[in-house]
């Protein structure tokens, strides 16, 4: 097997865009599961693909979008559950070139506008496929478990045990990714949907080799039975920081696909809390977006990636050539620190009216400012026992008003040199250098 380390694009790329694309941006109905869990048939599902026309597509205008929010790289579905793939596959003919009005391969130019624009190229793609007659075996041992009875919404029997079926699926499979890699050469691949089966039956090993060969380089997420490169968290934000890379999905209203009806979305200001937390602990955001079947995406998703383009630009230092920053316990929010670690940046996502601390900081505070307007702060140390190496706690006068940013505030502490913290438990100081 061949071992290849990630490459480092990813750890210092911050910020990615997710998109879900497919017929089921027609209705609102979801992608893939409503057919799958029985609250709509597959005839009346996959019948969304003939209102799927992608006629005003314009993937130049997407990755504009994505690199001026900020964005180092995106994720677009190749290929959901439910097997309809957005490029012209060779190996089905369940495509929206030769299924859809679109009527042509949506992916090419989708690689080739990121890539245009600085962006680093990802392909999502489902393991599992519910419209490939092969993929509709799995051993009798197997229980539905948390993700139903498939045969209740489709004709499908997933209790028969075919061992050639899947073969031919494995088949299929592997010559659709092979697709991909060598038409595409796409950068990172980001897979779902491997857990109806083993590592084993997916021969998981033997495609991590496959995929580097197709596509030399390339990354890939965990959701490859223990052979992916980075953790995937989705949803719920860590709470515990993952070990090794590591990136966090999440939609930006409650849908991954458009769903004309959902209208929660978050602000930007919650968005860019996700955000700084993610960077903080050393992780990436990849954030969704659902554009409507004619490819545009909706005003409020636009509006978010406008407002994170407006923050980024301004607060960019703080974020993309940095670091994790101080760990829990010595500031109230989170923070990075710049790649000499001379620089800390604090993220502020309340209003202080006062001064406000940072602890643990032994170095000398060389300047502290407000990043943006550049207002410099005043700050004092107090407290502490230096000749014991005990720092006092660095309180920070509280920026004016005219100086906060709407979403989040960013402060910039300059350090004499890189960032030395105290981590102690504290005790009696037994020597005092004033006496």
């Amino acid at each position: 097997m061949v071992v290849v380390m990630i490459q480092p694009w990813f750890q210092r790329a911050k910020l990615g865009i997710f998109i879900h694309w497919g017929i089921y941006a027609v209705k609102p109905t979801g992608e893939s599961w409503p057919f799958f869990l029985g609250e709509i048939s597959y005839e009346d599902y996959m019948a969304q693909r003939h209102g799927f026309t992608a006629k005003h597509y314009d993937p130049q205008a997407w990755a504009a979008l994505f690199a001026k929010a900020g964005a180092r790289y995106a994720v677009l579905t190749t290929k959901h559950h439910d097997g309809m793939a957005l490029w012209d596959t060779a190996a089905s003919d369940l495509n929206v070139a030769k299924a859809t009005p679109a009527g042509r391969d949506l992916i090419g130019p989708y690689c080739e506008a990121l890539r245009q624009h600085g962006l680093k190229v990802g392909l999502y793609f489902s393991h599992l496929d519910w419209s490939h007659p092969d993929y509709a075996t799995l051993p009798k041992a197997i229980p539905p478990g948390d993700h139903g009875d498939a045969s209740k919404a489709n004709s499908f029997n997933f209790r028969v045990h075919d061992p050639a079926a899947w073969e031919r699926f494995l088949v299929f499979h592997r010559a659709q990714l092979r697709e991909l890699c060598e038409r595409f050469h796409t950068d990172l691949l980001w897979f779902d949907g491997d857990w109806d089966r083993t590592a084993e039956q997916w021969r998981m090993a033997e495609l991590r080799d496959q995929l580097h060969q197709w596509a030399p380089g390339v990354i890939l997420n965990s959701r490859m039975k223990g052979h992916g490169d980075y953790q995937t968290p989705e949803q719920g934000l860590p709470t515990v920081t993952p070990s090794g890379p590591w990136e966090f999905c999440m939609t930006c209203n409650d849908h991954w696909g458009y769903f004309d009806t959902d209208k929660n979305y978050k602000s930007v200001r919650q968005i860019l809390w996700y955000f700084a937390q993610c960077i903080s602990k050393g992780g990436n955001l990849l954030l969704d977006f659902g554009p409507k079947a004619d490819g545009t995406f909706p005003e409020e998703q636009i509006a978010i990636l406008e407002g994170l383009a407006r923050w980024n630009s301004k607060h960019a230092e703080a974020v993309f050539p940095t670091g994790p920053g101080l760990p829990l316990g010595h500031f109230d929010g989170p923070s990075t620190l710049s790649a000499d670690h001379r620089t800390l940046y604090l993220f502020c996502f309340y209003r202080p009216e006062h001064s406000f601390p940072v602890s643990g900081i032994r170095n000398k505070i060389e300047s502290v400012r407000v990043l943006g307007p550049g207002t410099p702060l005043a700050s004092r140390k107090l407290g502490g026992a230096a000749w014991s190496n005990i720092p006092g706690v660095l309180w920070i006068d509280a920026p004016e008003p005219t100086d906060l940013d709407p979403d989040a505030t960013v402060i910039e502490i300059k350090l004499d040199s890189p960032l030395d913290l105290f981590r102690g438990e504290g005790g009696a100081i037994e020597h005092n250098a004033t006496t």
